[in-house]
């Protein structure tokens, strides 16, 4: 296992699934993921949501779970992280509006890095300018955002993952097993079976 440092950027009412998941996924694989929120310390908690596909015109939402926060946004440091994790759900309209989140998510892209955003989390990438030319995947209300930041909208099964560079993006939380799996390869991640 290589280790990596992760750093999870969260908000009041991400997707619960979206958040936790790969929160918990990455762990186990033995990389360190620092989730964090603007104006949050570690141990506060956020709310999440639960969305759900029921037929409707749009997704379904529930109450979540509370999701304690492990790190410090203020003390962020995005040079010292490998990879960023942007979860979906309500979250990323919000923390659209943080002028250093936004630097936070440029920096990943100026360097290279890998970034894994699904869902509603191309509402943050649109607003960070870093789509210009990307094939992204997102929730299909997300479309427009993903075209008038000039990316090419993928449209995707709810459950695949596209990669484009350093971008791993997906619709929704369905996408868990080929977005995470894309996002680790990117990472230079290594999983045996004996």
């Amino acid at each position: 296992m290589s280790g990596k440092r992760i750093l999870m950027l969260c908000g009041d009412f991400a997707e619960d699934y979206e958040t936790m998941v790969p929160f918990q996924a990455l762990q186990a694989v033995g990389h360190r993921v620092d989730a964090v929120c603007p104006d949050k310390r570690p141990g506060d908690t956020v709310a999440t949501a639960i969305h759900d596909f029921q037929g409707d015109q749009t997704y379904t939402e529930k109450p979540g779970h509370r999701f304690a926060l492990n790190a410090s946004f203020e003390e962020v440091d995005p040079a010292t992280y490998d990879g960023l994790v942007i979860p979906g759900g309500r979250a990323p309209e919000y923390l659209r509006l943080d002028a250093r989140v936004i630097e936070i998510v440029r920096h990943f892209f100026t360097a290279d890095k890998p970034v894994a955003a699904v869902c509603h989390g191309a509402q943050l990438l649109a607003a960070a300018r870093v789509l210009e030319g990307r094939r992204c995947a997102a929730y299909p209300a997300c479309r427009p955002e993903v075209e008038l930041a000039g990316g090419h909208y993928a449209d995707i099964a709810v459950d695949d993952a596209v990669t484009d560079g350093n971008l791993v993006t997906a619709p929704a939380w369905p996408a868990h097993p080929a977005w995470l799996a894309q996002f680790l390869e990117r990472l230079g991640t290594r999983i045996g079976h004996a």
